[in-house]
């Protein structure tokens, strides 16, 4: 045990700052001699110092030039890069947006250049080092094939295919909400055809976001906060006790999915299970916002659109503070949801376009047309059979296989 380095008070902190320092040291003397810091002799014309997949890419566009490749971007190997700068006539930094080694360098007193040729913007590329080289005088402009005319068809993000956050959003855009999205899997939803999502910041932020438009007292719109199971737990809490303190008027629509399935399926404190899958108490998000004084609190399946659309309507009337857990499972993770895909009955489809809202890449136009539009159709391969797009056909044309059978003839 040891309090001087585990309890960071002040004047502990103080004391240990030259051990800090001491580590840095070790490290950068370490780089000096460690098999992650490639030195590769070449060209003594231009010394090229790197770092990351940005040696890759000078390997690649000129492969003869000496270069020295950092095991890290702190701290640097100081004696080494000196030794190479004396050894080359000139000394380029390549790295990808800020200017970070290369600062460095020029505090050393080494005639670095770098920014000056490559972008602080955006990943680096082949093509763009060696624009960067060009622009330097290293390699001559020279005749480059055009690129190809023919543009890349638009393959927009979507959410899966009867993903049970999609009638959540439709809910919000019948009720013209202003939402205050977080991060997960439905921030897609800020974008077509959803697009019900007006601010994403940072994890957990969307709570606090609403309280503060609320409090701002300039939204004429219903405030809503959407926020996943997991990122609730892990950092929607707090805000939302916030909330009640400060008596906003806001809704929160917690998209309770049962797993973290944005990074890969991971259990959390609501699924009742442990990363290595054993059984754990599992937290009752209604009970634990009624234990922190929510009063409206409602639980609704997220594939029930009618009840969902209810339950939306009723929460944004409410004055104070009002909690919607919208529950159905991801359709991916733990296990793959698979149903009996439904059908489109094309003949009585009249292209309203109501089931490509939803957003599901099951949902394509039809070649066939009614009144000038595309009619749609429905990707058996994709489709999970959710019923979201038959909820809410005006027309009734998106069955199940086998209710289209039992049908008496004639009938649609």
């Amino acid at each position: 045990e040891d309090p001087l380095r585990t309890v960071t008070l002040p004047a502990h902190a103080r004391a240990n700052r030259p051990a800090v320092l001491a580590r840095e040291e070790r490290i950068g003397a370490w780089f000096e001699e460690s098999a992650l810091t490639r030195l590769e002799p070449g060209d003594p014309a231009v010394g090229v110092v790197t770092v990351g997949l940005a040696y890759t890419y000078v390997k690649e566009v000129l492969p003869q030039a000496s270069v020295l490749k950092l095991a890290s971007s702190w701290p640097l190997p100081r004696k080494l890069i000196a030794e190479f700068a004396r050894s080359v006539e000139r000394l380029i930094v390549v790295e990808e947006l800020e200017p970070l080694i290369e600062e460095q360098l020029r505090a050393m007193g080494l005639p670095a250049e770098g920014k000056t040729f490559f972008p602080r913007a955006g990943e680096l590329s082949p093509e763009i080092v060696r624009r960067g080289f060009v622009t330097a005088g290293v390699l001559p402009e020279e005749e480059r094939p055009s690129p190809l005319a023919a543009e890349a068809i638009p393959r927009p993000p979507l959410l899966c295919a009867g993903c049970p956050h999609m009638s959540s959003y439709m809910a919000l855009r019948a009720v013209n909400a202003r939402v205050c999205g977080d991060i997960g899997c439905y921030t897609l939803a800020a974008i077509e055809p959803l697009k019900a999502i007006d601010t994403c910041v940072a994890m957990g932020a969307s709570i606090g976001n609403a309280v503060g438009l609320a409090l701002a007292g300039t939204e004429t719109r219903p405030i809503v906060a959407t926020i996943g199971d997991s990122t609730f737990l892990h950092s929607g809490i707090p805000p939302l006790i916030d909330a009640l303190y400060m008596n906003a008027d806001i809704t929160v629509l917690i998209l309770d999915n049962h797993i973290t399935a944005m990074t890969g399926g991971q259990h959390h404190a609501g699924t009742g299970r442990s990363l290595r899958d054993e059984p754990r108490p599992r937290v009752d998000f209604a009970e634990l916002c009624r234990s922190i004084g929510v009063r409206w609190v409602r639980s609704v399946d997220s594939y029930d659109m009618a009840t969902l659309y209810q339950t939306v309507r009723e929460a944004t009337e409410h004055r104070g503070v009002s909690v919607i857990v919208a529950n159905r499972p991801c359709v991916l993770d733990p296990v793959r949801i698979r149903g009996v895909p439904l059908e489109v009955e094309t003949e009585n489809c009249v292209a309203c376009q109501m089931c490509m809202n939803l957003g599901c890449p099951a949902i394509s136009w039809d070649e066939a047309m009614y009144d000038g539009h595309h009619k749609v159709r429905i990707d058996a391969g994709l489709c999970i059979g959710c019923t979201l797009c038959a909820q809410i056909c005006p027309s009734n044309c998106i069955k199940a296989p086998a209710a289209r059978e039992v049908e008496p003839a004639g009938t649609g």
